[in-house]
């Protein structure tokens, strides 16, 4: 190889470095759900009587629980949105606040879905955090921002959700 192209190459591999986005910590999940508390994927959401249509939109409604959101393991969250896109279930959106709350949290996902790949020399801790577990149906992702506590999950089928960014546009307009 000619000097040249080496270093053409060292210089490709340096700026695709500067431009790629640092890691999320990703787990494969060992037990897909396929949905949320026992409702799967695609289902129908206006029967359910543990839920009230909260908001309605040309494709998407969206659902909160009458009573207070289930808490997840031993933790308990402030609000959890289940979303439909053409009247098929397809996200689920939990908020959440406080450091106790978040390591509940990480510790039933980890638990129910697999631990977290950690590669060594990376940041676990942080400012913004960012979790995934992908299964061949689901994809969980959790991110927490430690300089306000505050966290979201999103809990999504890897078919319908999609389609959630069906009606954007290309320049974001």
């Amino acid at each position: 190889m000619k000097p040249s192209s080496l270093s053409i190459l060292v210089g490709l591999g340096w700026l695709l470095a500067l431009i790629t986005p640092p890691p999320a910590f990703a787990g494969t999940m060992l037990n897909d759900p396929k949905g949320f508390h026992g409702i799967p994927w695609g289902s129908a959401l206006a029967a359910l009587p543990n839920l009230i249509l909260a908001e309605t939109g040309e494709h998407v409604n969206a659902y909160d629980f009458k009573e207070s959101p289930p808490p997840l393991g031993d933790a308990k969250v402030d609000s959890t949105r289940i979303s439909t896109y053409d009247g098929k279930f397809a996200r689920v959106i939990i908020r959440y606040r406080g450091r106790q709350t978040h390591d509940q949290l990480m510790i039933y996902l980890q638990s129910r879905f697999g631990p977290i790949e950690r590669t060594p020399g990376q940041m676990t801790r942080g400012l913004n955090q960012q979790y995934n577990w992908r299964g061949i149906d689901t994809e969980i992702n959790l991110t927490y921002e430690g300089r306000g506590e505050r966290g979201f999950v999103f809990v999504e089928s890897r078919e319908l959700a999609p389609r959630f960014n069906d009606g954007l546009s290309e320049t974001g307009y």
